[in-house]
């Protein structure tokens, strides 16, 4: 059997903390072509279907933004912090921080505006076309800055063993993710 070049980089980015990152981009990417869709189809009727809106606010809220971007965060960016970083890379990740604050402020208005649709505000269906179409213009180019131009450079940054440690540390994350959300429902529920 012949291993293809490619097959042999992309097993040996799986074995990096960038690997796990870069599989949950294309989650991600599926998602938002969905969110897209879902937008024009709107746009289009004038009415939210809005069961996929909280299923798509659910989805950036707690896989795009908590889990993956919390990888990035905690883990992956709070590291380089601690690394001499050369100015392009230290001027990207700067970017790539305003830009899940981004992310966050667009998704809590299409959160607001779902809730007003909800509660009889058909007008809002505008609003929550208008915010998912430019969550589907942010995530793609998110997504290829960090693919394409951070991601690779920046495992320079580290040891063979750092990268495993940071791997496991992303695994752990992941492990204890579900528990959390899940504490904060019940912790929600009882204040009501």
């Amino acid at each position: 059997m012949t291993v293809r070049r490619e097959d042999t980089k992309e097993e040996s980015l799986i074995m990096k903390p960038i690997g796990p990152l870069m599989i949950e981009h294309r989650l991600i990417e599926r998602m938002i072509k969905l969110v897209r869709d879902g937008a024009e189809a709107m746009e289009k009727t004038g009415a939210a279907d809005i069961t996929s809106v909280y299923t798509a606010i659910d989805f950036i809220k707690t896989y795009a933004d908590r889990c993956h971007h919390g990888k990035e965060e905690n883990i992956l960016f709070s590291d380089l912090n601690n690394r001499q970083l050369s100015a392009e890379h230290k001027r990207i990740l700067n970017e790539l921080l305003e830009e899940h604050t981004r992310a966050r402020s667009l998704t809590r208005s299409l959160e607001e505006a779902a809730g007003r649709y909800e509660r009889g505000d058909k007008s809002a269906a505008r609003e929550i076309a208008s915010f998912m179409l430019k969550l589907s213009d942010f995530y793609p180019a998110h997504i290829a800055k960090e693919d394409k131009n951070f991601f690779l450079p920046c495992m320079d940054y580290f040891e063979e063993k750092e990268q495993a440690k940071m791997l496991e540390e992303f695994w752990e994350f992941d492990r204890m993710l579900i528990h959390e959300k899940y504490r904060k429902v019940v912790e929600h529920m009882e204040k009501q």
